[in-house]
């Protein structure tokens, strides 16, 4: 009986201890809920206290005319006309134009010797590579010795004709002798033609076993042996080939969605990027717009020409801006610096009112935003001294002023 109630306490105290402690998680949860709505509250309240502040002071200096305005510390700056840009930033990979394969111009074979190296410069036309020719040549010397051979035979030939033709016209033996002179010198020139075309045949599988670079550039990629079978296939699999890169003819490539596909034209200015490259930014123009757009991406191909440059390489990661609004002799603004209230968005300038200054609010007229600049549509001429730092803390007429030292 004992046994049986120490149990039943022990199994009760750890039901409790349990719930104990998913009554306390949940506890806690509900604990950060509470802190979080009294803290969006408190800011709300912190809001409306300040308002409420601000609406005290501006009443109480017009009320009292021996009141002291207080004056708010504030940042400012002059505003200047200028023009405007807006891009769209994107980011693509360099590619090279000037890029291809070195592949033999027949059927290919074994690798005999090999002339270059990985990192070696190349002109077009230069020997890169020579496969096993011997069976080549060997038909070149037959064709030729076969060749010899016809060309012995068809001047016996010749000469045999001739005489048959001298003794006909003595009327000396038969006509059917001089025709059948005639149709053998005929027979050993078609073959002697035939000879030296499977010459210039042979001659043409030699040539085939030198294997020349198609362009200038840089071996970029050296996949071949000697003793190695080289075949047009195998030249055109990556990493079974060799490949040439002429970086003076690289580009960028990048996919534009399809939403702008009315904004980006051919030959629009355009600025690049390259962080690699530890280069500043560079200006350039499109020069490449894809015909169609990629049903998966919804997007379509750019391209813009890059300058030569060693510090670029293909496959390098890349930004590229697209100009796609300006406005020339236009005013922009700090983004932060721009409020809303029910009616419209504004921002604080700093204007001169007998032997202060105070803080004016100047209702304006938004457009593009880009790199943390509002362009102003209206609302501001420019020379304006626009507050930029404390305007969170100032209202229409209060005192302001830059200088710390007259802040009590």
């Amino acid at each position: 009986m004992k046994k049986t109630a120490t149990s039943f306490i022990i199994i009760s105290a750890s039901v409790f201890v349990l719930a104990a402690c998913g009554a306390g998680a949940k506890d806690k949860k509900g604990s950060l809920n509470d802190m979080k709505v009294k803290l969006e509250k408190l800011k709300k309240d912190k809001q409306s206290l300040d308002a409420e502040i601000r609406d005290l002071e501006k009443q109480i200096t017009k009320l009292d005319p021996n009141a002291t305005a207080i004056k708010k510390l504030v940042e400012v700056d002059t505003l200047r006309i200028a023009d405007f840009k807006h891009y769209i930033e994107l980011q693509g990979k360099i590619d090279a134009d000037g890029m291809g394969y070195v592949a033999p111009t027949g059927m290919g074979g074994q690798v005999k010797a090999v002339y270059v190296k990985l990192g070696s410069h190349v002109r077009k036309g230069q020997l890169i590579l020579k496969l096993d020719d011997a069976l080549a040549r060997q038909s070149v010397v037959a064709a030729r010795q076969s060749a010899g051979v016809l060309e012995t035979r068809l001047a016996q030939a010749k000469t045999i004709y001739q005489k048959y033709q001298n003794l006909w016209k003595e009327n000396i033996g038969s006509e059917i002798q001089v025709i059948n002179a005639k149709a053998d010198v005929d027979a050993l020139q078609s073959q002697l033609n035939a000879a030296k075309a499977q010459i210039a045949q042979a001659q043409e599988q030699v040539n085939m076993s030198n294997v020349y670079a198609g362009m200038s550039g840089v071996i970029d990629e050296m996949n071949v042996k000697v003793g190695e079978f080289f075949s047009p296939q195998s030249a055109a699999t990556p990493g079974s080939g060799i490949r040439i890169v002429n970086n003076s003819q690289l580009k960028i490539v990048t996919d534009v969605p399809d939403i702008y596909v009315t904004r980006v034209k051919k030959g629009e200015e355009v600025k690049v990027e390259v962080p690699d490259s530890g280069k500043p930014a560079f200006n350039t123009t499109i020069s490449v717009i894809g015909a169609s757009i990629d049903p998966t991406t919804r997007s379509f191909v750019t391209e813009a020409k890059l300058p030569s440059d060693p510090s670029l390489k293909p496959n390098q990661t890349a930004t590229m801006k697209i100009l796609d609004y300006e406005s020339k002799g236009t005013i922009a603004v700090p983004i932060n610096i721009v409020q809303s209230d029910e009616n419209s968005k504004f921002v604080y300038v700093m204007e001169k009112q007998g032997e202060d200054w105070v803080a004016r609010k100047k209702q304006v007229t938004v457009g593009e935003a880009y790199n943390g600049l509002m362009e102003i549509k209206s609302g501001l001429t420019g020379g304006e001294v626009i507050i930029t730092v404390g305007y969170q803390n100032v209202y229409d007429g209060q005192v302001v002023t830059t200088d710390k030292a007259t802040i009590e």
